[in-house]
């Protein structure tokens, strides 16, 4: 970066309401971390309250951190604190299980609420795990899978759909649905709608409530920083509790679990939606990250992501980079990412990995780069602006170690 150009990062980071937030994150020494849309960097809070689950509340108390520690009640009390997170209820919203799982739930009980109808309309290209989801009921005779363009998804909402599904923030170029418009217009097609909030939430505003959503998932691990694998959520509007059934008729959905009964009988509330025991050392850790999210505020984390990743175009153009982005170009059409097609993306992105430049690929030409605003500073922008530059002007990317494909890209 030219000094003009450091010296305007640090100006910006000088004038950062959320500067003091970075230290409340674990972000290793010479690493520059543009990949907080796949997994969250580690607050350090999470690590002592993982002690304190495993030494204390699992060491001691056994089996008795059930009732002690309130244990079973942490999926929907971490659900309650993600809900303002999504401009939902607090009863509408609970932590469990993984993304695909709550997918599957809610697709089959959507599908249940819409007698004689079994299409689910989605776009090709949407996250790949929603596509599974909806051919696996389809192969069990349950559902019909239809994918339009997203131009074109208007005109697909035909008087046989049943559900409309679609990620709000695409995955790999990060556009964004007008969640409130389709959602209105699926509903006046009598379809319902799920939401896959896996790229927005915790990174950007979220009005289920106002958009009278139907259904939303979301998952843990990436900005909620909970950390690998962390349970997901699902939300149900409060209107769909009482008639919703979900297919995983687990013991822990069951209106008293405890007693043991040999005949399922859905709870009544969101805990309808829970299907095996809660992951508690998960939920430990992911109760950690939302409280801290929800600290810091989203609405500011998405002003600072905006302003990051025009901070990284800027920077680009001054040291003649040219990329095909493949983000929308006006920062208010996208989630907090920026993607840019190259066909040596893979090798670009593992040269920058080998610089501490971690940003990530998606195939077959996408070079994407995530802007987590709670621990990024615009100088780590500018940085990573020098560092691409210079992969790409003096192909450093060829180097045959940087070409050979790992089994995570």
């Amino acid at each position: 970066m030219t000094k003009p150009g450091l010296e305007r990062a640090r100006i910006l980071d000088a004038g950062d309401p959320l500067a003091e937030f970075r230290d409340r994150f674990l972000v290793p020494e010479g690493v520059i971390y543009l990949d907080g849309n796949s997994l969250g960097c580690l607050p350090k809070a999470t690590p002592p309250r993982m002690e304190e689950v495993v030494r204390e509340q699992w060491g001691q108390d056994l089996i008795r951190s059930w009732n002690t520690a309130g244990w079973v009640d942490w999926p929907a009390r971490i659900g309650a604190r993600i809900a303002p997170l999504i401009g939902a209820q607090p009863q509408e919203v609970i932590a469990c299980d993984s993304t695909s799982v709550n997918l599957f739930k809610l697709i089959a009980a959507a599908l249940g609420m819409r007698p004689g109808r079994k299409v689910v309309l989605s776009e090709p290209g949407n996250f790949p795990t929603d596509l599974y989801m909806i051919e696996g009921l389809e192969k069990q005779g349950l559902a019909e899978r239809r994918l339009a363009p997203r131009e074109r998804l208007v005109e697909a909402l035909e008087d046989d759909v049943a559900l409309l599904l679609l990620t709000h923030a695409h995955y790999k170029t990060g556009e964004l649905f007008d969640m409130a418009e389709l959602t209105r217009t699926a509903h006046e097609a009598g379809a319902l709608v799920l939401w896959d909030l896996s790229h927005s939430g915790g990174a950007l505003p979220v009005d289920l409530g106002a958009c009278g959503a139907d259904f939303a998932v979301g998952c843990g691990y990436k900005y909620l920083n909970g950390g690998p694998g962390a349970p997901a959520y699902a939300f149900m509007a409060e209107r769909h509790l009482s008639a919703a059934q979900q297919p995983l008729t687990g013991w822990f959905g069951h209106t008293a679990p405890f007693a043991f009964s040999d005949d399922y009988q859905a709870a009544p509330g969101i805990e309808k939606l829970q299907c095996g025991t809660p992951p508690i050392l998960g939920l430990a850790a992911l109760e950690v990250g939302v409280d801290l999210i929800a600290e810091i505020g989203v609405d500011r984390l998405y002003a600072k992501s905006q302003a990051l990743s025009e901070f990284f175009r800027q920077c680009l153009s001054e040291r003649g980079v040219e990329l095909d982005l493949v983000s929308p170009a006006d920062p208010a059409q996208r989630g907090s990412q920026l993607s840019f097609r190259h066909p040596e993306a893979y090798a670009i992105c593992q040269a920058l990995i080998a610089r501490g430049v971690i940003g990530d690929f998606r195939d077959p030409d996408i070079l994407r780069f995530g802007f987590a605003p709670a621990y990024l500073q615009f100088e780590d922008i500018a940085e990573a602006a020098r560092h691409l530059a210079e992969v790409i002007d003096t192909g450093e990317w060829q180097h045959a170690e940087f070409r050979e494909r790992a089994a995570v890209t």
